[in-house]
């Protein structure tokens, strides 16, 4: 019997904990590795030869929204296609009750098996799901939804009382609530003691270290009167607008409440999402020196990494905003000190039909996120080179702290007996960024134009091609991964 099924010679193997690329073989059988070393024996083996391209962990692609602006199962297959092309091979979708998403509410105890019937059989890579409690009824449930594989929650701390996409509107409504129901602080509390017993609960004592909070981290009241205001002075106008309609300090303001409310009801692991500006990251520095109890992680994704309110087009329009070319430098200067944990891609498609409104050039019209999973490795890599971030640290940063936070055990690393996830990589090439070229269904991509050194050329998953020479091959093969509830 052979060895290896497959083994990947002529690579420049990429290893989190490792800055620079080493020249080894690796090798695959039954979906996990096996070994990594020089000259494997690659008797009755499928060999590949890389050759000489980077080969990179499976990225692992926390932060997607799946179902937002299109049916759930649809999105699973288009986007999880978009998802290869940018070398991830496991995605973690945002779910909640409400408008956009399902259009429905009620008890997840009925939900979460429709969300798995949508997605079953439909996605190219590996997927699972965080939940955002929305009812009273929904902290009753998590010990359920741990039991179920899903460890991770996530609070959206605008939503009580500001529109989705700008403009304020009528929140119950949106969120589906009962008249007696309020989506607020106090709400967010008790999501956080609701989450806190449960790990407390000695039936999850092995998921503790996986069961986590993430917030989406604005002021609404903030954000209301700011956007009265810009409307009001028309003087700004597009993304630049959009930005001073949620202001930084928004942030910063949103990040200390959520940051105490841990504190006070002693929940240690917490995930702030998608930090865009030098306030929102020194606010979390700053609660980190605060409170050293608290297991603080820190967001950040490839499109404010890449892009500002000047050079993305409207359709760059997302929550929080992107921001100046100052926040994007400031956002640079924490990641290469390590103040970041992981960096993702918030990747929610949205049709053109979708995105914009009319007139299509009023900012505060358009829908709110934009799809980009299939820029995040080589969009990270192309940036990252000219600003000095090793490809190692490009490695933690898409794969292996991420995989780690959020229970993902088999997922994340280069190391002999995980998923045979991984993805290669052509750090030799320039090319310009086209919407058409994207396989995701969104017709449009804010970094329309931008120059790109990196282009992920092959994507494996549990060692099976998903993406071979650009494209997607073969039938769906994704799963759903439980991240507790195992023991």
């Amino acid at each position: 019997m052979a060895e290896h099924d497959l083994i990947i010679t002529n690579a420049r193997v990429v290893r989190p904990g490792h800055d620079e690329p080493e020249r080894l073989d690796v090798g695959v059988k039954d979906g996990v590795f096996t070994a990594i070393g020089g000259s494997l024996d690659a008797d009755g083996a499928e060999v590949l030869d890389a050759g000489g391209k980077l080969l990179f962990p499976g990225v692992v692609d926390v932060h997607q929204h799946w179902g937002i602006y299109n049916e759930l199962g649809e999105d699973a297959e288009s986007e999880s296609r978009a998802s290869a092309q940018g070398g991830v091979t496991s995605g973690i979708t945002y779910i909640r009750t409400g408008a956009y998403y399902l259009n429905r509410t009620g008890p997840y105890r009925e939900i979460f098996p429709d969300i798995l019937a949508a997605t079953d059989g439909r996605a190219y890579v590996d997927y699972a799901f965080h939940v955002a409690p929305i009812l009273e009824e929904h902290i009753d449930e998590i010990p359920m939804l741990i039991e179920q594989g899903v460890p991770s929650f996530k609070i959206f701390m605008f939503y009580g009382s500001h529109g989705l996409h700008g403009r304020s509107a009528d929140q119950g409504s949106f969120l589906m609530l009962p008249e007696d129901q309020s989506y607020d602080i106090a709400h967010f509390e008790f999501v956080m003691r609701g989450i806190q017993k449960a790990r407390e609960d000695a039936r999850f004592a092995d998921d503790r270290d996986a069961i986590s909070l993430s917030l989406h981290c604005e002021t609404a009241e903030i954000m209301r009167a700011y956007t009265k205001l810009v409307e009001k002075d028309g003087t700004l106008t597009g993304l630049e607008a959009y930005s001073a309609s949620r202001p930084p300090h928004s942030e910063g303001l949103a990040i200390t409440i959520a940051s105490y409310l841990a504190h006070e009801t002693e929940l240690p692991n917490i995930n702030l999402l998608h930090l865009t500006s030098r306030k929102a990251i020194e606010a979390a520095m700053m609660m980190q020196a605060t409170f050293p109890h608290i297991d603080f992680r820190r967001e950040v994704t490839v499109g404010h990494l890449v892009a500002d309110f000047n050079t993305a087009n409207l359709g760059g329009k997302v929550n929080p905003p992107l921001r100046s070319p100052e926040d994007v430098d400031a956002l640079w200067e924490h990641l290469l000190a390590g103040h970041f944990s992981w960096v993702t891609s918030d990747h929610a498609c949205c049709k053109e039909e979708t995105k914009f409104g009319d007139p299509k050039d009023d900012v505060f019209l358009a829908k709110s996120g934009f799809g980009g999973t299939e820029y995040l490795l080589p969009g990270l890599i192309t940036e990252g080179r000219r600003r000095g971030l090793s490809y190692g640290a490009v490695a933690e940063l898409t794969a292996r702290n991420p995989a780690e936070r959020f229970g993902l055990t088999q997922k994340g690393d280069l190391a002999v007996g995980k998923d045979a996830d991984f993805c290669l990589v052509d750090d030799d090439v320039s090319y310009t960024v086209r919407a058409e070229d994207s396989l995701s269904t969104q017709e449009y991509t804010p970094f329309e134009g931008f120059e790109l050194t990196a282009r992920v050329t092959d994507t494996y998953l549990r060692g099976s091609a998903v993406l071979r020479d650009g494209a997607v091959v073969g039938d769906p093969r994704g799963e759903f991964v439980k991240r507790s509830g195992r023991g």
